[in-house]
């Protein structure tokens, strides 16, 4: 007769495979648990503020809330409809709400991002909206013609409902026209595309500098004694003891017409005094003072990943007649990538968010996209903001997804 086997049990007489599975989810709560905090950390000041950007860039209801009589007659009639005695007479409805209510000028500010000049026609209108009378049409037209503008009425029908792309048009220099369709704007006021593109060469062309500074140095300080590379290594450090502004403000002091460096190039005679460099206020001003502030951020990975390097390596190479610059190309530099990567994005990401310094230092020529972001928070198009914030975002990840896909973010290392 075949033998039975008696299951596994514990101590207590329980079978031994329920208590390990019931022992491992009592672990997976535990650390669910530990975790936690973070994780709400992270929704609350990272995940929310983002979706909450991202919802304000579609949507607005400054005008939608104001106008319930517009946005009937624009539902009853397809794109394209030219504006009738009914539509007139749902606008003059609305202007008498606006009025009771005081949102003339809300509402008239939402029909502004869109066709620029159109808040006083809206304010003008709601003030005397008690006094217009049928036809709607003719009162209205008769006082201010810029009612019987299509632009203004294609503006008026996009704005009806809350949810919209017009701020993502304006980012990308584009306008509804007249027929409900999209076109480019006047050449002479597209700002943001050529910004948006010139904000990125720039700051590759930091994150390059920053990357060439910073390689011989972070060398420098992986192969010295360590008691020297930490006294150095406070130099490095001493940045970041310092405020933004305090920096910004001496290399005002240090690059203006009359500051410092233009004054010892005088005194060496290397240039005239008619002659002093424009290295302030300007493009240049913003390379440089970024440079400088972003440089820490390139210098410590790189040393991190030096720091472990054997030199043995490089000796050996030597030793089987391989030359410098052979032994750095293929033995140094490879073993170097993880925390060149991780410096490139890191300085790369901060130098394309910054808007303190290229505002203090870059005057008209050295702004930055993110400074547009600042301009519209500060005058309350948040929606316009938050649409420019999300293309800025947008592009970071798509950078970020390149970088994962050419060199592989697991292979990136901060220290």
């Amino acid at each position: 007769m075949a033998e039975t086997t008696a299951p596994l049990t514990t101590a207590d007489g329980r079978p031994l495979k329920a208590a390990l599975a019931k022992a491992q989810s009592r672990a997976k709560r535990r650390a669910f648990l530990l975790v936690l905090p973070l994780l709400l950390f992270i929704l609350l000041t990272f995940a929310i503020p983002i979706g909450q950007m991202l919802q304000r860039s579609v949507y607005h209801d400054g005008f939608s809330k104001t106008s319930p009589n517009l946005a009937a007659w624009f539902d009853a009639n397809p794109q394209g409809t030219a504006p009738d005695e009914a539509a007139y007479a749902a606008l003059a409805a609305d202007l008498v709400l606006m009025k009771e209510n005081r949102l003339a000028g809300e509402a008239g500010t939402r029909i502004n991002y869109s066709v620029p000049g159109t808040r006083s026609l809206f304010t003008a209108s709601a003030r005397n909206a008690d006094d217009l009378t049928p036809p709607f049409k003719e009162a209205l037209l008769a006082a201010d013609r810029k009612w019987g503008e299509p632009l203004i009425w294609v503006a008026m029908r996009e704005a009806a409902s809350p949810w919209t792309t017009d701020f993502y048009l304006t980012g990308l220099d584009m306008q509804r026209s007249a027929d409900g369709g999209v076109e480019k704007v006047a050449e002479t006021n597209r700002v943001y595309l050529w910004l948006y593109v010139k904000t990125f060469l720039l700051s590759a062309v930091i994150t390059g500098i920053c990357l060439l500074l910073a390689f011989p140095v972070a060398h420098m300080l992986a192969t010295l004694p360590m008691a020297k590379a930490n006294l150095l290594m406070i130099l490095v450090l001493l940045p970041f003891w310092t405020s933004l502004l305090v920096r910004t403000t001496s290399w005002i002091v240090l690059l203006q017409g009359q500051g410092v460096v233009n004054s010892v190039l005088v005194s060496l005679g290397i240039i005239d005094e008619s002659g002093r460099l424009a290295m302030i206020y300007n493009q240049t001003g913003t390379i440089i003072v970024m440079v400088h502030i972003l440089l820490p951020f390139m210098v410590l990975p790189l040393y991190s990943v030096m720091r472990v390097i054997p030199p043995s390596y490089a000796r050996a190479a030597r030793s089987l007649g391989a030359t410098s610059w052979t032994t750095f190309r293929r033995i140094y530099l490879p073993q170097t990538l993880p925390g060149i990567g991780a410096g490139v994005l890191l300085v790369f990401i901060l130098a394309v968010g910054y808007y303190i310094t290229p505002a203090l230092v870059g005057g008209a020529d050295g702004q930055l996209f993110s400074n547009q972001i600042q301009f519209h928070m500060t005058k309350s198009n948040w929606s316009q903001a938050a649409a420019l914030a999300a293309m800025l975002l947008a592009g970071v990840l798509v950078l970020y997804w390149l970088y994962d896909r050419l060199i592989g973010i697991d292979k990136l290392k901060l220290g």
